[in-house]
């Protein structure tokens, strides 16, 4: 059974964050520590992350914000090999969050290569750190399919992300995706896994992935997505690993 690491990014995943209750409703799943939470270098994250893969035989990665592109810097990596899929929710843009955070950061250009392993990720209409034009670009230099949550920020404590618990049924489907077809393609989109995900088109599909912390009341309508992307997707247990 693969296992399941948590990648938080800059400044950490503190109390009240999705993550954090991740850890709690998931006892085996296992956090990413950093040394440095508030000045991220590329190598020595990349160093902890990789790591943390090496105790295992298969991993599959959530990661939030800059943890998200520390995942996609392992395009090239050999340690990639152990990564059966990675959802990968509100990836930063850099150049976004060294306007935001001058100087807390160096971890090169943004990554742009596919990836070679299946992923998924979920993104908002306002997120501060990451334009929406910008980061359908960037899922199709990754292959990944993508999830638009609508009008959710940063997808974290301050837009009313706390225990979001159906972020757990979108690694499910990640997960169950992987095991039919492990190997996505080399390059381009991944046009065999996940349908991309669109505010206002399809069916309704609330109850799976927009749920924010209870009474917390989403600033736009949830996101839908379309029925053929369950089709022949078998249903796994929710039980915590």
């Amino acid at each position: 059974m693969a296992k399941t690491l948590i990648v938080p990014g800059l400044f950490g995943s503190g109390e009240g964050h999705w993550q954090r209750y991740w850890l709690a409703d998931y006892p085996a799943a296992a956090m990413v520590e950093q040394q440095d939470w508030n000045h991220p270098r590329l190598a020595r994250w990349q160093g902890a992350l990789e790591a943390e893969i090496l105790r295992y035989e298969t991993v599959d990665l959530v990661a939030h914000s800059l943890g998200s592109v520390l995942v996609a810097a392992l395009a090239d990596r050999p340690v990639a090999t152990r990564v059966r899929s990675a959802l990968l929710v509100a990836p930063c843009d850099l150049d976004e969050t060294e306007r935001l955070h001058p100087g807390a950061i160096d971890f090169g250009p943004m990554p742009n290569r596919p990836l070679p392993f299946r992923s998924l990720v979920v993104g908002s209409l306002n997120d501060p750190y990451m334009p929406f034009a910008r980061l359908k670009s960037l899922c199709e230099k990754w292959g990944s399919s993508l999830v638009d949550l609508g009008h959710a920020g940063h997808i974290n404590v301050a837009s009313g992300y706390g225990r979001w618990t159906h972020g757990y049924n979108l690694l499910r489907v990640l997960e169950a995706i992987a095991d039919l077809k492990p190997h996505p393609p080399a390059a381009g989109k991944n046009t065999d896994s996940l349908a991309v995900v669109e505010a206002g088109s399809g069916l309704t599909q609330a109850h799976l992935f927009s749920n924010r912390t209870e009474g917390v009341t989403p600033s736009a309508p949830a996101s839908r997505l379309s029925t053929r992307t369950f089709a022949g997707i078998p249903r796994k247990s929710s039980s915590p690993r």
